[in-house]
């Protein structure tokens, strides 16, 4: 049995090397999880707790080099989209297999080699979990092809079963047992991820020697990256809510360094880059980015203007402020949901109260909402109108040719909208705010991201 477990951890440490040196981004993932022969009796495959990658020595001896890279950029990639941390109310079972579902299509595009009991849709290339969750059967009893150790409870949201474990191990400490190495930490770095800046400069120009002095440095500071016998051990506990939390900061950390790094080297490209770039964007900045820009255009500022001859001669500023033109367009073509207009409206109306603005509104899809446009005047409440004709196709044009039409000049437009649909050839001769659901770019205007 000795003499399988070597061979085991030598072709495992030769997939991990080819993945540094072919694939640096899923490469520097899979350094960061210290591997760990399980007991074939919880592990049939391969798990991972978010903190290390567990494999059933039997299976991985069954497996090509190629399949094996696959099992191991497969947990990486787990956590690095925090799986573990983004679960909420959904059933256990059905959002495991969405994770699944959204990991295999993009190592597959990727280049890499499944293995045969892998779940594989094509069709949900480039989805989220979320976005495929609501599309497996609620019946459906696929096995996924490892395990996800970061909670057990199957029924109701993340994090409840986790909090029972953090618990027990809390009795546990009590009663002088010690914790499972790593559990909070799984850098062995009590100071947590360096920043990200710091990283990048570290970084810059290195290529996979760098990704393996990483490792060493790992294993210096606590956490080794060599596989442990670990037969006849217990699964690991699931995660308390403060080792979620905690590892989703550190696996974000994680995913832009390695991102950085493996576009500085020419090999991130394809679905998987820009579902990363949808990831590491801000998450709800809108508000506060909408409010800097209406701010920014609000003219409230000081007039040095002769003033008359009752005033005396001395000319000293005086404060003037006049009104802002702003045009808000809204996409209507059946992908924003009427709740996530009134909450974008809403937000307006209250930017709208702060400050001087008429706001003309243009609701369009494929064309104009009939009625439209409708001009809410600056001391006017800003109402929906009480219904707003859409669910066709999208194309931005509309919005744009009637503003041109009519000899409008707003001094912002803003644009809610998921950004899929037919855009004007050239950027019109005033600023365009998209605010943006979903992971489409714009061909030109500022892209504030909505989620």
């Amino acid at each position: 049995m000795a003499a399988d477990i070597e061979r085991v951890e030598t072709k495992l440490a030769a997939a991990r090397t080819r993945l540094i040196l072919d694939k640096p981004f899923l490469g520097a993932l899979v350094l960061r999880l210290p591997m760990v022969a399980a007991d074939p009796k919880w592990c049939p495959t391969t798990a991972t707790d978010a903190r290390k990658f567990y494999y059933n020595p039997e299976y991985i001896a069954g497996l090509s080099l190629d399949q094996t890279q696959f099992m191991l950029a497969h947990e990486a990639l787990h956590c690095a989209l925090s799986h573990f941390a983004r679960r909420q109310h959904r059933i256990k079972h059905r959002w495991d297999l969405a994770c699944d579902y959204a990991i295999n299509p993009l190592l597959i595009e990727d280049g890499l080699k499944p293995p045969p009991d892998a779940q594989i849709m094509p069709m949900y290339l480039g989805m989220t979990a979320e976005e495929i969750y609501p599309l497996i059967d609620e019946n459906d009893q696929t096995k996924t092809l490892d395990q996800h150790l970061y909670d057990q409870d199957n029924e109701s949201g993340g994090g409840q079963q986790g909090q029972k474990s953090g618990q027990a191990r809390d009795a546990d400490q009590q009663q002088g047992h010690r914790p499972e190495d790593g559990a909070g930490e799984p850098d062995g770095d009590p100071g947590g991820e360096r920043p990200l800046d710091e990283q990048s400069d570290n970084r810059e120009g290195e290529g996979a020697q760098s990704l393996q002095d990483e490792g060493r440095d790992g294993e210096q500071e606590g956490e080794t990256n060599d596989t442990q016998p670990g037969e006849g051990d217990p699964a690991p506990d699931p995660l308390s809510p403060e080792e979620r939390a905690t590892l989703e900061v550190q696996w974000q950390q994680r995913l832009a360094g390695a991102a950085q790094q493996a576009k500085q080297a020419g090999k991130l490209g394809g679905t998987l880059a820009r579902l990363i770039e949808h990831l590491l964007q801000p998450q709800l900045p809108w508000r506060m980015l909408l409010a800097r820009y209406m701010t920014a255009m609000a003219r409230d500022d000081f007039s040095y203007m002769r003033p008359s001859r009752r005033e005396g001669d001395a000319i000293l500023p005086s404060l003037k402020s006049s009104q802002i033109d702003i045009a808000v367009a809204i996409d209507t073509s059946g992908s924003i949901k009427a709740g996530e207009i009134e909450e974008f409206l809403s937000e307006v109306a209250a930017l709208k109260g702060q400050m001087r603005a008429r706001v003309t509104l243009l609701p369009c899809d494929s064309q104009l909402a009939p009625g439209a446009p409708w001009v809410i005047e600056p001391w006017e409440d800003f109402d929906l109108p009480e219904s707003l004709a859409g669910g066709g196709g999208t194309d931005f044009r509309p919005v744009f040719e009637w503003i041109a039409a009519n000899g409008v000049q707003p001094e912002l437009l803003v644009y809610f909208t998921d950004a899929e649909g037919r855009f004007p050839d050239q950027p019109p001769n005033y600023p365009v705010i998209w605010l943006v659901k979903g992971k489409e770019k714009p061909p030109w205007g500022q892209r504030i991201q909505l989620n």
